[in-house]
């Protein structure tokens, strides 16, 4: 049996957006809102993959890769978050722990940003304008 290497920061994060696919996309993909949701990283488009989200690789204080994958579900969108990157330096050793909640935490501010945003004026057990 192989041993597969693991990346050091492993987030998956999921949130609900009563909203279409193409709204949740339209409103991730501007470069603008990545540099304010991941200021410190350098995001690189790896796979535009339109109404089904967007992949990355990632540099900058982590190498990795990131996607947010839209996933379509009733009348709205699942925003499925990942990223798996390596801290860019060793020395101190990291605070793993510390850097996976911290990028788990800039994940939920993005969905929750563009859920804020998008599902605006609309009342509870509606649906989507």
């Amino acid at each position: 049996m192989k041993l597969v290497a693991v990346s050091s920061i492993q987030v998956a994060d999921q949130t609900f957006i009563a909203a279409p696919p193409q709204q949740v996309a339209a409103a991730i993909a501007p470069p603008a809102r990545w540099r304010r949701w991941w200021p410190d990283l350098t995001l690189a488009v790896r796979e535009d993959r339109a109404e089904k989200g967007i992949r990355w690789t990632v540099a900058g204080p982590l190498t990795g890769t990131m996607e947010v994958w839209l996933e379509p579900v009733l009348d709205g969108a699942i925003v499925h978050y990942f990223l798996h990157a390596e801290p860019a330096r060793s020395e101190p050793a990291p605070d793993l722990a510390a850097l996976n909640r911290r990028r788990r935490v800039e994940g939920k501010v993005m969905s929750f940003e563009v859920k804020k945003e998008l599902e605006a004026g609309r009342a509870a057990g509606e649906p989507p304008s």
